[in-house]
């Protein structure tokens, strides 16, 4: 078979194979920052290398924002995060001229002050909004702006242009719709969209155990599946996240230095109502608490569960 000689005498893919083994090696190397997600990975690295920006959708704790500070320290690139929530004006996320010194100097480039937009758009870095749909309508807009042409007009003080590596990537939970908006189909036409769900048992272990430096398996493995189960609870419209495993087993650690062994089962229940109260939501028509709920599932975990070795229950 030829091989095909551009008129600059380049041979046609003779790059290719470095070119992908480059890829893959940066692959690798952000996929050692985050437990699991290889194919999740593999799709936000092929969005922002293309230039796109992308939209992460799923609960909270699923490495959505992991994923993305580790593709920015690979590349190199400044990581903004911002929080997405009525107080996002769009003066908070482009910027302002400092009032003090307009009174002094009149309005010019020296007294504005950047917000995170222009700050990653100058610096070619990620800009990353947190809950999206939290964020006011009209801030949503000055994002359309951004995203279409790659700039924004900032008054009495020009035309920001962004660097090539600049990328808007934003994070929001479609099942919390208390304090949120509906994204409008213009704002969704300009992102690429990822579903991100809840990594598996086997994942959420490696991750508990990875964050806590925890070594007795049994625990973590009580710590995620009491927190898994939250998710599944009827009373509940929200479950905990793995942070909540990650908390439980923390502070079960702490609590084993001050009480003794025989109460290793209480010891669980305490740290997961520490740990899970807060992370769960119980369904409006339900008269349970929390705490009775996480209870139930406790004694369910130890007691009950056909999968699960019985144990002695403690007083």
């Amino acid at each position: 078979m030829s091989t095909a000689v551009e008129p600059d005498g380049h041979v046609a893919g003779a790059e290719e194979p470095t070119v992908r083994r480059a890829s893959r090696a940066r692959r690798d190397a952000v996929a050692g920052c985050v437990v699991g997600r290889e194919r999740e990975l593999d799709l936000v690295l092929a969005a922002v290398s293309a230039g796109r920006d992308i939209l992460l959708e799923g609960p909270p704790g699923t490495s959505k924002s992991t994923m993305l500070r580790a593709i920015s320290q690979n590349w190199g690139v400044p990581f903004f995060l911002v929080e997405g929530n009525g107080e996002l004006t769009p003066a908070r996320l482009v910027g302002h001229h400092n009032p003090a010194r307009v009174l002094r100097e009149d309005y010019s480039d020296d007294n504005f002050v950047p917000g995170p937009l222009v700050q990653a758009m100058q610096a070619g870095g990620f800009l990353y909004i947190e809950e999206l749909n939290r964020a006011p309508e009209d801030t949503l807009n000055v994002l359309l702006a951004a995203m279409a042409e790659r700039e924004v007009v900032v008054p009495r003080a020009g035309t920001v242009r962004a660097l090539p590596s600049f990328r808007l990537l934003a994070s929001m939970n479609p099942f919390d719709n208390i304090g949120t908006a509906r994204i409008s189909d213009s704002v969704y036409d300009r992102w690429c969209r990822l579903v991100v769900d809840y990594q598996d048992d086997t994942e959420e272990r490696a991750i508990v155990s990875t964050r806590t430096g925890c070594s007795d398996d049994m625990l973590v493995a009580d710590a995620v599946a009491i927190t898994r189960a939250t998710r599944a609870h009827p009373e509940l419209r929200r479950g905990s996240s793995v942070r909540g495993a990650i908390d439980l087993v923390a502070i079960a650690v702490e609590l084993e230095t001050l009480e003794t062994p025989a109460d290793r089962n209480r010891i669980v229940l305490d740290a997961a109502l520490l740990a899970l109260s807060a992370r769960i939501a119980v369904d409006e028509t339900s008269e349970a608490t929390p705490e009775r709920v996480i209870t139930e599932i406790w004694e369910n975990h130890f007691f009950s569960h056909p999968g699960v070795r019985r144990r002695d229950r403690t007083a």
